[in-house]
């Protein structure tokens, strides 16, 4: 299915003029008729009148080929099931009465979606879901061009280490063709949530949540060091680009995709961090630790250069040991005055 341009005129203005002006005259018509048959001048009067009722009866079908567009807004047309064309463009246009609006979407208002004014409550969005459309309100069948935020909100996914994570995109998308948008797919906003939860679940379960040994994320062979967290921006653009070549017969374009919220899942998040706290500790630890040992080789070289003590293997060997027990130890080291001799 290819878009096709409704190519009209936007002459609604012209045609609203001169159905009312129609419609006046019908019923000036009409009056003048009444007025002849109470003259007892039923030859002219009663056709008169016949004519102008039967008039005011279809004269009102020209009103149903008027259709306002506001910007960055589309109006796909179909006459008795075939696909006339898409209106485009903002104005007050005059189409064939008998052509009837097509957006099966129409009534779906996604919760996290931009095509939404305020907030609805979980079971509203539900029935909407479901197609339950609010009875007491006209549903407008216009199709936005704008810009639009999907936020489907977090989802558990395992990494491909088997940890359960926690992760939510937002995705900017437009619709680029009404007719593939309408007529290729049920419901183009439904269809739409559904690939960016199946895109996000196939493009995690690559990477781990942070970085780990022996893991290739790129497909090359070779293991990198690609993660979650420390490669968000290649993450986010391989979640777009799976959901594109999703969606591109549907119409729509994805603009951009990116990470929202990313965190463990609450069943592991604690265990995680404990993970996190030792890591860092051991880090800590190595850096004091290689810090301590260039500390007493400078001390030991300095003695030895200005030839201030002369420290045999045993004593040099229990200077050590005392610098690196106050150099990495956790509390501040109490001195002891030795008086005498080591031996």
């Amino acid at each position: 299915m290819t878009e096709i341009i409704y190519t009209t005129r936007k002459n609604g203005l012209a045609a609203l003029c001169l159905t009312i002006s129609a419609i006046i005259l019908c019923i000036a018509g009409v009056i003048t008729a009444a007025i002849n048959l109470e003259s007892n001048d039923p030859t002219f009067g009663g056709p008169l009148m016949i004519l102008c009722i039967a008039c005011l009866c279809v004269i009102w079908i020209p009103f149903l080929g008027l259709k306002v567009l506001r910007p960055q807004e589309a109006l796909v047309l179909t006459l008795f099931g075939n696909y006339k064309g898409t209106l485009k463009g903002e104005g007050f246009y005059f189409v064939n009465p008998f052509c009837s609006s097509v957006n099966p979407a129409a009534t779906t208002k996604l919760a996290q979606s931009g095509d939404t004014n305020t907030p609805a409550s979980p079971s509203a969005v539900s029935a909407k879901l479901n197609g339950q459309a609010n009875s007491t309100s006209t549903v407008d069948k216009r199709i936005s061009l704008k810009a639009m935020t999907l936020n489907n909100g977090r989802q558990k996914i395992n990494d491909c280490l088997g940890n359960p994570v926690e992760i939510g995109i937002a995705v900017i998308w437009r619709v680029t063709d009404t007719a593939k948008a309408v007529f290729n797919v049920d419901n183009y906003k439904e269809y739409l949530s559904l690939q960016c939860d199946s895109a996000l679940r196939n493009i995690v379960r690559i990477y781990p949540y942070d970085v780990a040994r022996n893991v290739d994320t790129t497909g090359d062979g070779q293991a990198d060091e690609g993660s979650l967290r420390g490669s968000a921006e290649v993450v986010a653009a391989r979640i777009r680009d799976e959901i594109q070549s999703k969606v591109a017969d549907a119409g729509l374009e994805v603009i951009e995709a990116r990470i929202t919220y990313l965190a463990y899942a609450p069943e592991i998040a604690s265990v995680m961090l404990q993970r996190q706290q030792a890591s860092a500790i051991i880090d800590a630890r190595k850096m004091i630790v290689d810090g301590a040992v260039g500390m007493v080789e400078m001390a030991l070289e300095r003695l030895g250069e200005k030839k201030l003590v002369d420290l045999d293997e045993e004593r040099k060997a229990a200077m050590v040991s005392n610098l690196l027990v106050v150099l990495c130890g956790n509390h501040d080291a109490q001195p002891v005055v030795n008086s005498g001799s080591l031996y």
